[in-house]
């Protein structure tokens, strides 16, 4: 089957596309501004990527086009069509389907799926169950919205190994401190999926999850989030009920004890057994958060010890483990696997140092885009150098409010909180309709603004001492903000 994807760069969409590549089908697709880190994953995979979303793409006659929910009806100010290539599909009653749809059909069918949803935390909890089951046998699937440095791709159809063979199923042994009613059948290969909460295309409003139909539903932690297309946390609420209507009565519930949302989810219903982790929950850990023991019931199961800051790590760790032990993998095994837990690109990724006057300074790229992953993010650096004796270094933060929430300036108030555990902020204004200045106001000197990436650029630098440590924070590419900024530091030394 030849499929044309529509929207390809996007993590989501280039993860459905790699995984078509591998069971065998012709793959095309096509973007604005094709982009790395996607584009070049997808081209060393043999998949030919396009330029624009023009009709003339119609002429490579695809069985079907896969649409992303980058695509819509929108009209450019000159009434002209945005995406004239799926105004040409639907005039020409071509074949049409989202990826979601596509993926559930054509990849998730029979397999036992593992699905993590979560306004925080996604990517690196998907990665980190993906990584238990690999180092455990079982070979799993997986599509992540990112690239776990343990496999260093973003999806791949998996095998199966000893918990399941696709299309037999088989008996998992009972989870290590449960009984044989905690036992699985598993229907199917492991397939572990990052599970969206946002729409699933412009044709298809629902939530990208209720298409996966999981048998282990993590629900990691949920806030308001995507302004754009949700009113209120109620409305994502209903949608997280909605997921949990899909998951079987033999399938496991793995949920954040601690959240306020998730328990009001639960309060309308869950059909399946439910696993809590954190404070109040069944799972919890004791200890540090780069050593801790995992505790089930009370009962020491297992002991992390891995080179990863933060309690949210700590949590999206239990959370893991307790989604594996769901297939069988004890415990033990799963925390001695986190041991190797590599993370995720672009999650306090390392970029570079720079020797300045017998220190250095260190660049680091990192995701955070929602003002509590931003937080979260500078909380967990900060408690880190604390507890390597480093206070005096300094933490420079660097960022763009580039999702679509941030851009309607739904949580700008929120913006002094996020960055309160940085010594100094650089907001990069491009794009926005608020006053950015005003809502960094209360943080006095210690918050800079600037509308174009260069001087961006020129102040971090003009600000950058021996010592500090500058995070840069966005969901997209920053415009090369931390190469800019490496370059740029060397040159002043």
């Amino acid at each position: 089957m030849h499929i044309h994807i529509l929207g390809i760069c996007g993590t989501f969409m280039g993860g459905v596309a790699a995984l078509a590549r591998e069971a065998g089908h012709k793959v095309t697709g096509c973007d604005a501004g094709v982009y790395p880190p996607m584009s070049d994953q997808l081209r060393a995979l043999g998949i030919d990527l396009i330029e624009g979303f023009g009709a003339d793409q119609l002429a490579l006659k695809p069985d079907v086009f896969v649409v992303g929910n980058v695509v819509s009806r929108a009209r450019l100010d000159d009434g002209t069509p945005k995406f004239p290539l799926m105004e040409a599909i639907l005039d020409a009653g071509l074949r049409y389907t989202s990826g979601p749809q596509w993926l559930a059909e054509e990849v998730l069918q029979g397999r036992h799926v593992l699905a993590v949803a979560g306004t925080h935390g996604k990517t690196t909890t998907t990665s980190m169950l993906a990584w238990v089951l690999e180092a455990t046998g079982r070979a799993p699937g997986f599509l992540v919205g990112g690239v776990p440095l343990n496999f260093d791709v973003s999806a791949r159809m998996g095998g199966g190994g000893p918990s399941a063979a696709p299309g037999r199923p088989k008996q998992a042994s009972a989870p290590s401190g449960g009984s044989e009613a905690h036992a699985v059948a598993s229907v199917g290969a492991p397939f572990v999926i990052e599970a969206d909460e946002y729409d699933t295309a412009f044709f298809d409003k629902r939530s990208k999850f209720v298409h996966y139909r999981p048998r282990t539903a993590v629900l990691n932690n949920l806030e308001f989030d995507h302004a754009d297309i949700f009113d209120d946390l109620a409305a994502i609420e209903r949608q997280f009920h909605h997921l949990l209507r899909t998951v079987p009565a033999s399938g496991r519930v793995v949920a954040n004890a601690t959240e306020d949302s998730l328990r009001r989810v639960l309060a309308q219903g869950c059909w399946s057994e439910l696993s809590r982790f954190g404070a109040g929950g069944e799972w919890q850990a004791s200890g540090t958060h780069d050593a801790f023991d995992v505790l089930r019931q009370g009962e020491v199961v297992g002991r992390v010890e891995w080179t990863l800051s933060g309690l949210h790590n700590q949590m999206n760790a239990l959370a893991a483990i307790a989604a594996a032990d769901h297939l069988g993998v004890p415990p033990a095994e799963a925390a001695a696997a986190l041991a190797s837990f590599r993370n995720v690109r672009r999650r306090m990724e390392l970029r570079g140092t720079v020797a300045r006057n017998g220190g250095k300074i260190t660049v680091y790229d990192d995701f955070a885009h929602h003002p509590t992953a931003i937080h979260t993010t500078l909380d967990g650096l900060r408690r880190q150098l604390d507890a390597q004796g480093n206070r005096p270094d300094r933490i420079l933060a660097v960022f763009e409010p580039r999702s679509n929430t941030m851009k309607l300036g739904a949580m700008a108030a929120q913006l002094p909180w996020s960055l309160e555990r940085a010594d100094l902020a650089f907001c990069h204004t491009a794009g926005l309709g608020w006053d950015a200045a005003a809502a960094l106001a209360p943080m006095g000197a210690r918050a800079q603004v600037a509308g174009e990436i260069a001087p961006l650029v020129a102040q971090v630098v003009s600000a950058a001492r021996p010592g500090d440590h500058i995070v840069c924070m966005s969901n997209g590419g920053f415009g090369g903000v931390h190469e800019k900024l490496l370059s740029a530091l060397n040159g002043a030394r």
